[in-house]
């Protein structure tokens, strides 16, 4: 069946948004979580509060997201599981996974101080930034194991399908988280550090109901006959292996971002967080439809069938150039609004507005990226995804080395052409390889 003849039927653009739309749904209330952050702080006296909580929040994800491979490993090896309908590979792939996302998580609580000092150190600022910084990542490092943990539950979920589960399981967790925030930071005056105790209480919280959820999944006659094993689980480290080398080069790069805003003052920071925020809420929306390309590519690859991956292949990429063209158009026509709904702070506001020009941009460079993320994911071939960070976090620096002389937008430009590098190279490998009909021969 030609690629035309596959958008054309509706039963399977139906599939696609079955898993979709509820991520999608779910994923919009993780960033709408960065932006309430970003309004109740932004609306306090001074650019630098906005500025700490930029600067702690950005070490957090960093840690949070170079460990991504928790989910996005799980994710891919389940479906695999789920497509050879193997409930034994399914129930080991996440009991090592919860394992190895405990023991990072004792990790990073041993080694807290030097990680987080040193990494504000590095990031730089104002005192009065790193102060505020400093405060709120402490504080967020606590829910560490939680937030890992819950990594490994997101993925076993999605890999199965689960999406109506995984999505009760983000809104549940982001909703309390604002509801918090609102409470400790409005409410009771507590500012960066309620915050931040906000979202380590709607961590925990989200463990005991993904846990539940997941428990609930099993069937009855598996939950007692399966137990922790080491069977497998090379092929488990492996693949975080790749995909932690993507990820950390994928959040240097984003960490490069906010660190030179920082040196170029407090409204710089301040802004590039409102719009790095914006681009959360683009990222979020586009990986609700990469999961669905990782849930449906994971299974095909389970029954080694080509044909079906191709086609969910299609069917998301179609669906991600529709979401990233309404982002654009929502951008041009509403973005000064909405960052003047996020601060009233003058010079945050007009240097947000300034470079308003790149939010605009970002979704149309960038969706591919997320999509073949996601198929790279279900099909558990983390070496191709690494690969192309690499040559894309090569791009990024080249770029902003040869743009720096135009300051932020140099560095603008840089970041939206780190996602259109990302974009090519991961598209480029997969069609090459269909060409050569090797892509499910091995884990390139």
């Amino acid at each position: 069946m030609t690629i035309p003849a596959v958008l054309r039927q509706w039963p399977a653009h139906q599939r696609t948004l079955a898993l979709a739309l509820p991520m999608i749904f779910s994923n919009i209330t993780t960033p709408l979580l960065g932006l309430v952050d970003t309004a109740v702080i932004g609306h306090l006296s001074e650019a630098y509060y906005l500025g700490g909580v930029a600067v702690g929040a950005m070490i957090i994800t960093l840690l949070w997201w170079v460990l991504g491979f928790l989910r996005m490993a799980t994710t891919g090896l389940v479906a695999q599981g789920f497509g050879q309908q193997h409930w034994p590979n399914q129930i080991a792939v996440l009991w090592q996974g919860l394992c190895c996302a405990a023991a990072l998580a004792l990790a990073l609580l041993l080694l807290q101080q030097p990680l987080l000092q040193g990494g504000i150190a590095l990031i730089g600022g104002s005192a009065e930034v790193q102060h505020y910084a400093l405060e709120y990542a402490q504080i967020r490092i606590w829910g560490a194991p939680a937030a890992l943990m819950n990594l490994v539950l997101l993925g076993f979920l999605l890999g199965r399908q689960q999406a109506k589960a995984a999505m009760l399981l983000l809104i549940l967790t982001n909703s309390l988280n604002i509801g918090l925030d609102l409470l400790l930071v409005v409410g009771f005056e507590w500012g960066v550090a309620g915050a931040a105790m906000a979202t380590v209480i709607a961590d925990y919280s989200a463990l005991a109901a993904g846990l539940w959820l997941s428990w609930r999944q099993i069937p009855a006659a598996q939950r007692l006959r399966q137990r922790l094993h080491l069977r497998g689980i090379g092929k488990l480290l492996a693949l975080n292996r790749d995909i932690f080398l993507r990820s950390l080069c994928l959040q240097l790069c984003i960490a490069f971002v906010t660190a030179q805003g920082a040196r170029m003052g407090d409204a710089i920071v301040a802004a590039n967080s409102v719009l790095m925020n914006l681009t959360l809420l683009i990222a979020y929306a586009l990986d609700g439809i990469a999961y669905s390309a990782e849930a449906q590519v994971g299974q095909a690859v389970g029954k080694a069938d080509q044909r079906r991956v191709r086609d969910a292949i299609w069917l998301c990429w179609s669906w991600s150039a529709l979401t990233a063209l309404l982002f654009s158009v929502g951008f041009l026509l509403a973005g000064e609004s909405l960052i003047a709904l996020l601060t009233d702070i003058e010079s945050v506001r007009l240097g947000a507005q300034h470079y308003l020009g790149w939010l605009v941009a970002y979704p149309l460079v960038a969706f591919t990226c997320f999509l073949f993320d996601g198929v790279y994911i279900g099909a558990a071939k983390g070496r191709a995804m690494r690969n192309s960070m690499l040559i894309s976090a090569l791009g990024f620096f080249a770029l902003w080395w040869l743009s720096q002389s135009y300051g932020n937008h140099g560095l603008w430009l840089a970041f939206c052409g780190f996602a259109l590098l990302r974009s090519l190279t991961l598209a480029a490998h997969y069609l090459y390889r269909q060409h050569q009909q090797r892509w499910l021969a091995d884990g390139h």
